[in-house]
Formats: C-alpha cells, structure tokens, sequence
C-alpha cells in the first residue's frame, strides 16, 4: 500500500499506522498493525440495547435472616431461597413474596380461557390448571394460583408467578391446541396469557 493511499470509501490512510500500534515485521511494506485498547473501545456498537433495572417490589430486597419462616403459608427460607420445610425453632417470620400479593391482591399472572370448548369442558380444564400449579408449588413455595373467576363466559385465573401462568397456558395449548396469546408487560413485571377453543 502507497503512503497517502485513499481506501474504498474515500478516506485517507497511511500505511502502517492504521489505528495506532504498529507491529513491526519483515519490512515497512508487510507492517501489519493492531488496535489499542482504547480504540478497540471507541469502535464497540454504541446502539447497544441498554436494559432498564426491574422494579419489583415483591422481590426481596436483601438477606432475610435464617431460617424465616412465612406466618401464612408455612414456607421456610433457607440457603438463599423459600422451600417446604419444617418450621425450625426459633425462626424469624415474615410474609412471603406469594402470600404478600395474596394479600394486596396483585397478581403477576393473568390467565383469560375462552371459547365454546370452555363450556363444554371447563372442569377438565381448570383441573389441568390446578394439576400445573400443584407440581409447580411441590417445588417451588412462590408459585400459586391466587383466585379463578368466571367472567361473562371466560374463566379468568390469576397467578403469584409469572412463570406459573406460562407453564398453564403452555399445558392447555399441549392438551387442548386452540389459540394461545402471550402479552408480557416488562414495566410491571407482568404476563397476561389468553386462551381460546
């Protein structure tokens, strides 16, 4: 390459100094050369998705002294995370983050059920649901449905975990097809799944 080369998009170079740190090789004509550090970090992608913080405020916001026992629900905090557990003598309590939304009344699931197959089979279907949340709150203390309402022919089952609604409406759209909707709302950290057959 000649000194005072102009590249393909007309900008000028120079030979052997393109982007700062030159490598010294055989000879000027085969000087190969490498970006700093610093370069290296002016030429990152500046468009970068940029993710807010989350902000839940049924989300522990430190340490919870061991062991904490919930006075509503039984579940044990131990080693960083709420189980079924024997109540251990002397335990702290404090409401647990599933029984707190019980207690305002703010889900972070919604499941809506809809459709003539509903009516016809709503006892199965509701019996699936709560055979989901049975196995997933064998495990997992927080996850619970909180109430299921019938509302002008659609059943309306609303959860503590968001995790939980999608394994509900993910089992019946396995056993049952029909439409299956998710609509996940990131500013208040909530899922509202819709069903129809």
């Amino acid at each position: 390459m000649p000194a005072g080369f102009i590249d393909d998009i007309g900008q000028r170079r120079d030979t052997g100094t393109r982007r700062g740190v030159r490598i010294e090789g055989k000879g000027q004509e085969e000087a190969m050369t490498r970006p700093t550090k610093d370069q290296q970090a002016q030429e990152r992608r500046r468009d970068r998705l940029i993710r807010e913080q989350v902000h839940d405020t049924y989300k522990l916001k430190g340490k919870l002294p061991e062991p904490t026992v919930c006075p509503e629900c039984g579940a044990v905090f131990h080693e960083g995370r709420w189980r079924w557990a024997p109540r251990p003598a002397g335990a702290h309590e404090t409401l647990c983050p599933a029984c707190h939304r019980i207690e305002d009344r703010y889900p972070a699931g919604y499941v809506t059920l809809s459709g003539a197959f509903l009516k016809d089979h709503r006892d199965e279907i509701l019996g699936l649901a709560h055979n989901i949340e049975a196995r997933e709150k064998a495990e997992h203390p927080l996850k619970r449905i909180m109430a299921t309402e019938d509302q002008d022919g659609t059943v309306l089952i609303t959860t503590t975990d968001i995790h939980l609604a999608r394994s509900i409406g993910d089992a019946l759209h396995h056993a049952y097809e029909g439409e299956l909707d998710y609509q996940y709302t990131e500013a208040s950290n909530i899922l509202r799944v819709t069903w129809s057959r």
